[in-house]
């Protein structure tokens, strides 16, 4: 499995931007998908976007489309989510996680398929 780190969250007002980034440890990093799930309080943890092994097809939720930039350094073992317009309904705990299926050309947004997470970093946007 893969070790993941997540920062970079924090609090920014309403029509702000903040960038997270997830560093991971562990080979299979360069050949897996990654996503962006969020979680708020008393509601289910959800897909954000996702970004394939090599980082030429991304996916997003419709709900972040347009200002959420997902991408990827496999140099570097790192992956970003850019986010801008942020919104108070973007406020949650972001988890970074990989996937346990490697070599995918298109990324997924269902969370079992996914296998290894980080500890999640805060984002609260204030209106």
């Amino acid at each position: 499995q893969v070790q993941l780190v997540e920062t970079g969250g924090g609090l920014v007002q309403a029509g702000g931007s903040l960038g997270l980034s997830c560093a991971a440890s562990g080979r299979i990093f360069s050949i897996s998908s990654m996503a962006w799930f969020r979680q708020a309080p008393g509601k289910e943890r959800e897909f954000v976007a996702a970004i394939n092994w090599s980082g030429d097809v991304t996916y997003y939720a419709d709900s972040v489309k347009g200002r959420f930039t997902v991408s990827r350094d496999n140099a570097k073992s790192r992956g970003d989510l850019q986010m801008n317009n942020l919104k108070p309904e973007d406020t949650a705990v972001y988890y970074c996680a990989t996937s346990r299926l490697q070599y995918r050309s298109v990324p997924t947004s269902t969370r079992s398929d996914y296998e290894s997470w980080g500890q999640g970093t805060q984002v609260t946007v204030s209106s």
